[in-house]
């Protein structure tokens, strides 16, 4: 595996190293990452030191070890995400002169003759709202007067037939409503081979050296014009840059759970990206989406390899971003967290089992980085990065280890009888009881857990403009007290899934990753039911079990086994439209793109609400787009003409002939289509037959010249419904 790294990237001389250029001072970041480190595990250290004291208080058996490594390594965690909420917060507070935007008078860059391309790759999304963020954004950059400078490519990977020409007739009428011809693209690739990665790779293969730079874009993602000329303009101000990681800012929910998750997004970040980048600053990460990327680094060092062995931990990186962010930086390419610019928007699953089975996707890419963290060559910051995105999923089932070890602890001691001898403690200087102890540890974690929640509703407070944006701080603070007691019900399911994942996947099982879904339909009781009878049932049977041990243990453990009981009725709630907008009514979870909508997304619900007020929003039937291309010459001209401009690539049609498009099986498959139906082919065969220009073509004509005797009848209702 290493060599395989290394030898996707070989060094080529390369730009000046990172740490000499970001900003000026290396000792300083050196100094910071230092102190960021130490100061985690010095406060790891010191509760720990108290919790072994606790321990050995009352006993030191082999479960006690046990329970003092888990304790360790989950409280570093949660001790990082508080250091990042502090020294986010002190610097907010007092300001940071290593912003990467008073790095040199960026403003006043010249992007002439500079050329970008903005690609958005999808995979069988909801296409209206795509296209609908496409032209929210257009309009957007077109307003800064500096469009002539960048062009719009769709990448699809759809293998949906009905999406796969919807997407074209949209891409056709926006293209031609814009007056964009030739600067908006549409291309649909034969082979998913890569996913995401493999289809930005695809169109850097064939349109990259065109293009100084390139910003990826996620299916819901919307970025203001202003913004995307300031990337361009920081990349060209500072040329040792190979990437600048934007902070998208969630938006558009509807649902109560997507409310919530936007305002902690909103309310959050901004202290804890700060205090990333603290440590971070010229050795960022890369997220996949909503960033700029220099083109020819790129294209030299982030071909990925496959993973040796088989899935879910070998084959194809699914998490592709992190392990791209490392070989640039490996190759001495900076990577930025752009988080001072506003601007970068995108959204959020709208209920708990849609965030869940997202989170599924990306544990099992996360779980991939531990073949890729040993990698030769690679930066100490980068394998930090790596690991705590392996850990982020890790921390779930180390934390249900941790509780079944506390309860398997006291069982023992019930089942055999023995008392609890309790020695003197090692710091006898507190001078506590057992109880007062046990107490005292637990404020601290509590503290810890919560104290970067409090600083940033501090940094709200003396920030006048951005506090009204939130409601004010009293609708602010009865929000985040909302927030917290929703996260603690939430926080134990997310537990059982993530380990549940994670178990999955070390025993060999991989995901599958398809489309995100991005309606706020909401959950039935019945698929609420069906998704959460075993963590209900788990949080009963446990909570049977921890009563009868021990009454004064099952008070301590009711905010566990809550969210488990109660996951049913939470899954259901939080997930209705009306109770998100009732809690809007009330001026709770307010976010400032709700307070003032910048006219990017009042552009994009507007344009959204008058097609679903029209019906075009709405997925078309089964086969409903088919019958379009067949019957419709406007689209199936469209479809017709992009096949066969895609045929003049020699690959392209070399790659169409193995497929077996072009052969007399692919007009037997259209020909049963128009007798018996598009219902008498597979999806993969239809997708063949669409492949194919000469038998589109004659479809085309053979349903409009045939008798009705030789259609069947769906092509004659079909046919009907488009006459009228």
């Amino acid at each position: 595996m290493s060599s395989a790294i290394s030898d996707a990237s070989k060094p080529a001389g390369g730009p000046t190293p990172a740490w000499a250029v970001y900003p000026g001072r290396p000792a300083r970041r050196a100094v910071r990452l230092f102190i960021f480190i130490s100061s985690a595990m010095l406060l790891t250290g010191l509760v720990s030191m108290l919790f072994a004291d606790l321990l050995w208080r009352s006993g030191w058996t082999n479960s006690s070890t046990i329970l003092l490594v888990l304790f360790v390594i989950l409280f570093l965690l949660i001790s990082i995400g508080c250091l990042h909420g502090i020294y986010g917060f002190i610097l907010r507070t007092f300001g940071d002169p290593d912003q990467i935007t008073r790095l040199g008078d960026y403003p006043s860059q010249s992007i002439e003759g500079v050329s970008t391309a903005i690609v958005f790759p999808i995979c069988n999304e909801e296409v209206a709202r795509v296209f609908e963020g496409f032209r929210a954004t257009y309009l957007s950059l077109e307003r800064t007067g500096q469009l002539e400078h960048f062009d719009f490519f769709i990448l699809s990977d759809s293998r949906d037939a009905d999406k796969w020409v919807e997407e074209e007739r949209r891409w056709c009428e926006l293209a031609l409503e814009l007056d964009a011809l030739g600067r908006i693209y549409y291309r649909r690739r034969i082979s998913v081979e890569g996913k995401k990665s493999g289809n930005v790779r695809d169109f850097l293969n064939a349109w990259g050296r065109r293009y100084r730079y390139f910003i990826v874009f996620d299916a819901d993602s919307v970025m203001r014009g202003e913004t995307i000329v300031d990337l361009v303009k920081l990349m060209e101000a500072h040329p040792h840059v190979g990437l600048i990681q934007t902070v998208p800012a969630l938006v558009n929910a509807e649902s109560l759970f997507g409310r919530i998750q936007q305002f902690a997004n909103r309310l959050y970040a901004p202290v804890f990206i700060a205090g990333l980048n603290y440590w971070a600053q010229g050795f960022g990460n890369y997220w996949g989406h909503n960033a700029i990327i220099r083109t020819d680094p790129f294209m030299q060092y982030c071909d990925l390899p496959s993973l040796p062995g088989r899935k879910p931990f070998g084959g194809q990186i699914l998490s592709h971003d992190f392990v791209e962010a490392a070989l640039l930086l490996k190759e001495n390419w900076q990577v930025w967290f752009a988080h001072e610019l506003q601007g970068s928007y995108e959204e959020t699953p709208q209920d708990i089992i849609e965030n869940a089975q997202r989170d599924r996707r990306w544990c099992q890419g996360n779980m991939q980085h531990g073949m890729v963290l040993f990698a030769r060559g690679l930066r100490g910051v980068s394998r930090i990065h790596l690991l705590l995105g392996i850990f982020g999923y890790l921390a779930s089932p180390l934390w249900l280890l941790f509780l079944i070890t506390f309860n398997w602890t006291l069982w023992f001691r019930q089942h055999t009888g023995l008392s609890v001898i309790t020695v003197r403690a090692l710091t006898p200087f507190l001078k506590l009881s057992g109880t007062e102890h046990a107490f005292l540890i637990f404020l601290i974690c509590m503290g810890v857990l919560f104290l970067p929640k409090f600083l940033a509703l501090i940094d709200l407070a003396m920030d006048g403009p951005r506090r009204r944006a939130f409601g004010g701080l009293r609708r602010a603070t009865m929000s985040a007290l909302a927030e917290t007691v929703f996260s603690a019900l939430h926080a134990p399911l997310q537990m059982l899934w993530h380990s549940q994942c994670v178990a999955t996947i070390l025993l060999g099982t991989g995901v599958h990753w398809g489309p995100q879904k991005r309606t706020p339909d909401g959950i039935a009781w019945f698929e609420a039911v069906r998704h959460h009878w075993a963590n209900t049932l788990i949080g009963i049977l446990w909570g049977t079990v921890v009563w009868r041990i021990d009454h004064a243990t099952f008070w301590w453990f009711m905010p566990v086994l809550a969210g488990m009981v109660l996951s049913i009725p939470l899954s259901v709630l939080t997930s209705r439209t009306s109770w998100g907008e009732r809690a809007r009514e009330h001026g709770l979870f307010l976010t400032p793109e709700e307070t003032s909508p910048p006219s990017e997304l009042d552009t994009l619900r507007v344009r959204m609400a008058l097609l679903e007020r029209s019906g075009a929003a709405a997925p078309p039937p089964p086969d409903a787009s088919i019958a379009e291309a067949v019957l419709d010459p406007y689209v199936n001209a469209i479809h017709v003409s992009l096949l066969r401009e895609k045929c003049l690539n020699p690959d392209y049609r070399q790659a169409l002939a193995a497929l077996g498009v072009g052969t007399p099986e692919v007009r037997e498959l259209g020909e049963r289509m128009l007798s018996k139906g598009p219902e008498a082919i597979s999806g993969p065969e239809k997708i063949l037959v669409l492949s194919d220009a000469d038998v589109m073509s004659w479809l085309h004509r053979q349903a409009w010249i045939r008798s009705s005797d030789a259609l069947a009848g769906w092509w004659q209702s079909s046919i009907r419904q488009y006459a009228r």
